[in-house]
């Protein structure tokens, strides 16, 4: 078999396991430019000699970072695993390799005040709208609802960008503080909503997406078609998809002078630390957060222990001072 072939099976195999359209064309990126590579030097992929792959490894570092360099490598030693699986080859020959490992870097967390400034932003342009001071004061009020329920339940609740862009009205139970997301490999789980965050997604679906939903066109002259399911919208009454959701948060830190880098995942990332940080089961936080493995939830008891460690050597009398006078 040609590795173009082993290629599309596995590429077939990734849609059947619900992989992401992004991690599907990631793969086939990496796997196609190993496999081209392989061929113009008429190498058998089910068969390259170490000094082949150091060649290729060397070609990969040229000019990218470790970290684009670990995924590339994750993509073609997952094709080899599948290769393998199913006796396409005889196992992953980068198994023998040393390949340079990403350094390890602590996820982006925001403190609670932090958060607090992001919503303090949102109220100063409700605030504008309340005034008249905007040009459409009532489009403004109706999305200075949505961009706060938008805030407080990506907050509240955890949820991974695609969760909140994909939420439907009828996955949120207000009444049970709950929302139902289907994460990655179509899971599906239950995200808890706290009373601002329930009281927000309810003042935005009572008097905000109401006003965006009557700004919908028609649809080619036949009329306008079923209102969206989802939960945010963008000023068209469309869904509000992850790019502009990616766009709103990130004019919100603009505005609110947070530093560069803050995303949709720094509320999830704050969220999982927060909730240590207040004494939370890590097992409970794992659940809450969808991970199939505990292990990729331990790195936020390692933010925690920075937090922690921050706060006493600011706070303990004894603990700037490296020496005492005798």
């Amino acid at each position: 078999m040609t590795g173009a072939d082993a290629l599309e099976r596995f590429l077939g195999g990734l849609t059947a396991r619900d992989a992401s359209d992004h991690t599907r064309r990631s793969y086939a990126t990496s796997v196609t430019a190993y496999l081209a590579w392989l061929d113009e030097r008429g190498i058998d992929w089910r068969r390259p000699g170490r000094n082949d792959l150091r060649a290729y490894l060397e070609v990969l570092s040229d000019g990218r970072s470790r970290s684009s360099v670990a995924q590339r490598l994750a993509a073609i030693r997952s094709f080899y695993r599948f290769a393998a699986r199913h006796e396409l080859c005889a196992g992953d020959p980068w198994g023998a390799i040393a390949t340079p490992r990403q350094p390890k870097r602590l996820p982006q967390v925001l403190e609670a005040r932090e958060v607090e400034q992001l919503l303090a932003v949102i109220d100063e342009e409700g605030a504008g709208a309340a005034a008249g001071t905007s040009r459409a004061p009532v489009l403004t009020a109706a999305l200075v609802l949505r961009d706060r329920a938008l805030v407080e339940t990506a907050y509240a609740a955890g949820l991974r960008i695609s969760e909140l862009a994909s939420a439907s009205l009828g996955s949120v139970d207000l009444g049970r503080g709950e929302i139902r997301v289907v994460g990655k490999g179509r899971k599906e789980r239950i995200g808890l909503l706290g009373r601002p965050a329930r009281a927000a997604i309810a003042a935005y679906l009572e008097d905000g997406r109401p006003v965006l939903i009557a700004r919908r066109a028609p649809a080619g002259g036949s009329g306008l078609t079923e209102p969206p399911s989802e939960v945010f919208l963008n000023q068209r009454g469309a869904p509000l998809g992850v790019r502009g959701l990616r766009f709103r948060l990130d004019r919100l830190r603009q505005r609110a002078g947070l530093p560069l880098g803050v995303s949709p995942h720094t509320l999830r990332h704050s969220f999982a630390t927060h909730l240590l940080d207040g004494g939370a089961d890590l097992r409970v936080v794992q659940e809450l957060l969808g991970h199939e493995s505990l292990a990729t939830t331990q790195i936020y008891t390692h933010v925690s222990g920075a937090r922690l460690r921050s706060a006493y050597l600011d706070a303990h009398p004894r603990a700037r001072s490296a020496t005492r006078p005798t």
